[in-house]
């Protein structure tokens, strides 16, 4: 009797430890795919194809599905083939809002406000972009997938929240720890996997 009680007891003690290592291996995972996305994003414009392939990864590893750095690369080329106009479009509103920024700073009647609006709406897009990614997958449209995630963005403020909170966290990195900002963008790709998985299960 004793002896099956210990057994038991060893039983429990490795399936606790082999939890937490696959825990721990899902975060160093994540760790690696955000020096995966950093460098896919370097072109800037590339930065949804980036987050796409980095998500759709994470999806393999969480789904116990083998996959790697050449899967990470095949996914990016075909993600991109769209999302550089998603990538461009995007940069193309952070520069208006840097332009109601100085408008800011200049004094202009009305500034504040305009900046203020512009920001909100940049966050918004962003969260919107992150969402799209999440759910991207190989011969989906762009534009499909931003006015959906667009929607949900709208629809399910908390798990907005959630990922304005991640994407804080890679700015507040990056202000003190500049190279700690890299690996967090992958906890931030895995973080919009969560909220739509959550939106699923709604």
């Amino acid at each position: 009797m004793t002896q099956t009680r210990t057994t038991a007891r060893k039983a429990t003690v490795t399936r606790r430890e082999s939890a937490f290592a696959e825990r721990f291996a899902l975060f160093a995972e994540c760790l690696l795919t955000g020096v995966w996305i950093a460098v896919a994003s370097l072109p800037l414009v590339t930065c949804p194809a980036a987050f796409a392939a980095g998500s759709r990864h994470l999806r393999r590893r969480t789904g116990h599905e083998a996959g790697g750095w050449r899967e990470f690369v095949a996914d990016f080329r075909l993600a991109v083939r769209g999302g550089w106009a998603a990538g461009l479009a995007g940069w193309a509103a952070a520069l208006a809002v840097w332009v109601d920024v100085q408008a800011v700073r200049a004094g202009i009647p009305g500034g504040p406000f305009v900046g203020a609006v512009g920001l909100f709406a940049l966050i918004g897009l962003a969260v919107a972009g992150l969402r799209a990614a999440a759910v991207w997958e190989p011969g989906a449209r762009w534009r499909e997938l931003l006015g959906a995630a667009g929607r949900r963005t709208v629809l399910d403020p908390a798990g907005s929240f959630l990922l304005v909170g991640g994407l804080a966290v890679v700015a507040v990195s990056g202000w003190f720890v500049p190279p700690l900002a890299i690996p967090v963008l992958g906890a931030v790709a895995a973080a919009a996997l969560a909220v739509e998985e959550r939106g699923r299960r709604r």
